[in-house]
């Protein structure tokens, strides 16, 4: 029987969700150590990609590997990667892996103003690596073109969706938490990943809408624009 995405076998044989918990970042060291520029587009490029030694993520991202080495030593020190002690059979290279784990940030009003500029600046990056990711698949497919024709089982892998509802504050968080569940739902060890699995980003991203002077006609509420594709 094929085992559930992020399930575990029991000793005696049962299959057991793997608990879930969360490690919220409330330190101003780490949040310092993350928010630089090279080290997030290191860690994304772990993420992505998977393990890489210092020297494959310097050509990667066009850095020198005295550089990488360094900032992969503080990614390890705040507990974002670690060193790889599997064998590789890459002799003794030493190889690096992102850590997975559901990290969160404090609330802004628990913020203090340094840690403010600190995630401002941190999300700044983090949005635009987004969008460069997202603007280099783009890229990718308009220039192969054949792939749309059905030569890339793939080429239609774009779910998307836009809307509004209208919530509390609480019915938000329990929003949050309930794609949280959803994403660990889907989790699993590499080693029981299924053949032709591929890495999928996702990213979440709800804010109230701004103010505004009510309209004559208002547009109806809980609107939902999706493509399942």
């Amino acid at each position: 029987m094929a085992q559930e995405p992020g399930a575990t076998d029991s000793p005696e044989g049962r299959t057991v969700k793997a608990p879930h918990t969360s490690t919220e970042l409330s330190d101003l060291a780490t949040l310092k150590a993350l928010a630089q520029p090279r080290r997030q587009r290191m860690l994304q490029h772990l993420t992505v990609h998977g393990p890489a030694t210092s020297a494959t993520l310097a050509r990667a991202l066009g850095l020198n590997t005295g550089a990488t080495s360094y900032h992969l030593r503080e990614l390890a020190r705040y507990g974002f990667v670690e060193e790889q002690t599997e064998a590789t059979g890459h002799g003794r290279e030493r190889w690096w892996r992102a850590v997975p784990g559901d990290r969160r940030f404090p609330p802004r009003s628990r913020q203090s103003p340094e840690m403010r500029l600190v995630m401002d600046e941190l999300n700044h990056h983090a949005y635009a690596a987004d969008l460069e990711l997202f603007e280099q698949l783009q890229l990718q497919a308009q220039a192969q073109p054949q792939m749309d024709a059905g030569g890339d089982p793939w080429a239609d892998a774009f779910p998307y969706s836009r809307g509004s509802i209208r919530l509390t504050l609480p019915e938000l968080r329990a929003f949050f938490e309930e794609y949280i569940a959803l994403l660990n739902r889907y989790k699993r060890p590499e080693g029981n990943t299924p053949p032709g699995a591929r890495t999928v980003l996702t990213r979440f991203l709800a804010f109230p809408a701004p103010d505004a002077a009510p309209a004559s006609h208002p547009e109806p509420h809980n609107r939902t624009e999706s493509d399942p594709s």
